[in-house]
């Protein structure tokens, strides 16, 4: 059976260059103009996921996005414009449950949709997929009562690391990232015992506004790495969009900087180039590298480095993952410690870090 796919748009033309795109590529589409007409034929055609567009008429897509989860819970892809108020509406879009965002080119309405294109019909792939696997784990668990997915990550864990001081927490984070870096980041004390460096691909008017909403929400000090920057314990330093991030030494101390994109890293920022980099300037045992959700492999190659030269990893479960690309990747590598699902991870971190 085809995905089925609702739109929910206000522009006629938005809904219709997008079910000419859906269409093509062998999904069912249906559609709704605004986000009261959206409820009902949610609950009705049951979608396996919904394109939301942020700004709509009678009710706004953050509304619409709260109702859809009730009545109908499935992956949620925000379409949203590339400005500092689109930034902020779509990261509580994110917090509230959204899967994914997708920038629309030239704002609210464009006749040109072809440099999305690839980037929505890969989200789309990646988020059904998991919904497919979950009904199917579903249907098997309540016919047979198999033993539950937890008992890896169970095995993993009964293999303690020796403990040792940690110098640096690193996070890579893609698809579903803001709201597990809340869930992370919040859980963490303010004296907490060693800087956190995060890499969550995110274009460049968004990461300063993750930042700044994080901070406010946590008891430890966010900040985006918009210049070089001493590492503090207690300090989250969230890469800056559409750049990478780098350490190096600063007068004795170890510092942060942002450098730019290097074309030879497919993500932005790059989750293995900030581990490469990290790698190679503190001891690796003194690193705790997690992987959390996201579409793809980045971060692979350099934890696994850091995995076999001492580091401590951390590998978010298939359970809670919006999309288990990254961590998976990373454990059929057979490069992780902890397999946990993500409510799990802040205390493991604060007993590896104690």
């Amino acid at each position: 059976m085809n995905v089925k796919v609702l739109i929910v748009d206000d522009s006629a033309l938005m809904r219709k260059l997008f079910s000419q795109l859906f269409s093509r590529n062998g999904l069912e589409v249906v559609t709704a103009r605004d986000g009261e007409e959206a409820i009902d034929v949610a609950v009705r055609e049951k979608p396996d996921v919904i394109t939301l567009d942020i700004n709509m008429p009678k009710m706004d897509g953050i509304t619409c996005l709260s109702l859809l989860n009730k009545v109908h819970p499935c992956p949620i892809i925000m379409l949203s414009s590339l400005t500092q108020k689109g930034a902020l509406v779509t990261l509580e879009a994110l917090a509230l449950g959204a899967s994914d965002y997708v920038l629309k080119p030239g704002g609210t309405v464009s006749t040109d949709i072809s440099s999305i294109e690839s980037e929505l019909l890969s989200k789309i792939q990646s988020l059904t997929k998991g919904v497919s696997a979950r009904k199917a784990i579903r249907k098997t668990t309540v016919a047979t009562a198999p033993a539950k997915k937890t008992e890896t990550p169970q095995k993993a864990k009964a293999s303690p690391v020796a403990r040792t001081r940690i110098d640096c927490v690193l996070v890579g984070v893609s698809t579903g990232g803001p709201k597990k870096l809340e869930q992370l980041l919040t859980a963490l004390p303010a004296n907490f015992k060693a800087p956190i460096v995060i890499s969550q691909h995110m274009p460049m008017a968004f990461t300063q506004a993750l930042a700044n909403r994080l901070d406010k929400l946590c008891q430890l000090k966010v900040v985006e790495v918009s210049e070089k920057m001493r590492l503090m314990p207690g300090t989250a330093y969230i890469a800056k969009g559409e750049a990478d991030v780098v350490f190096l030494k600063d007068g004795g101390h170890l510092a942060v900087r942002p450098v730019p994109a290097n074309p030879n890293y497919l993500w932005h920022p790059s989750v293995d180039r900030m581990v490469e980099s990290a790698n190679s300037q503190f001891d690796p045992a003194r690193l705790l590298c997690i992987q959390l959700t996201g579409m793809g492999c980045d971060g692979v190659a350099a934890m696994s480095v850091s995995y076999n030269r001492g580091a401590t990893v951390i590998a978010e479960s298939e359970a809670t993952a919006t999309v288990f690309g990254m961590p998976r990747e990373l454990i059929e590598a057979g490069c992780v410690h902890h397999i946990l699902e993500s409510h799990h991870i802040a205390q493991t971190v604060m007993r590896i870090c104690a």
